[in-house]
């Protein structure tokens, strides 16, 4: 089975490890993007301030991508430290999304009616 870590060239020059990087990046930014979108929906799907942060959510991501860093034969630690940083940036992202919703007009969650614990 091919990991990630394989995939690596081996660089003689910066130019050639920033080749690299920004062919990453190429691919990257974009998944970004479309991950952020989901941060969106989750604003409008929670619509509550409370619930932007998930702290149970946030420890089975991180449980979920450590063995997978280290099958792919990176750091589980590095991208434990990486996934925990982007996730805080998402969270503040969910929160001012969730805001620029309720400015064009999403109704508050009404608390009282149906809520589910």
């Amino acid at each position: 089975m091919s990991r990630a870590i394989d995939n690596v060239k081996q660089c003689q020059s910066m130019a050639e490890v920033r080749a690299g990087v920004n062919a990453l990046d190429d691919i990257l930014v974009p998944l970004l993007v479309e991950r952020s979108g989901y941060m969106t929906q989750a604003a409008r799907v929670k619509n509550d301030e409370g619930l932007v942060r998930d702290e149970a959510r946030i420890q089975a991501i991180v449980d979920r991508v450590r063995p997978m860093a280290e099958a792919q034969g990176g750091n589980p630690d590095l991208m434990e430290r990486l996934y925990r940083a982007m996730m805080e940036c998402y969270i503040d992202y969910e929160h001012q999304e969730l805001a620029r919703l309720r400015a064009a007009g999403l109704a508050p969650k009404d608390d009282s009616v149906g809520s589910a614990a």
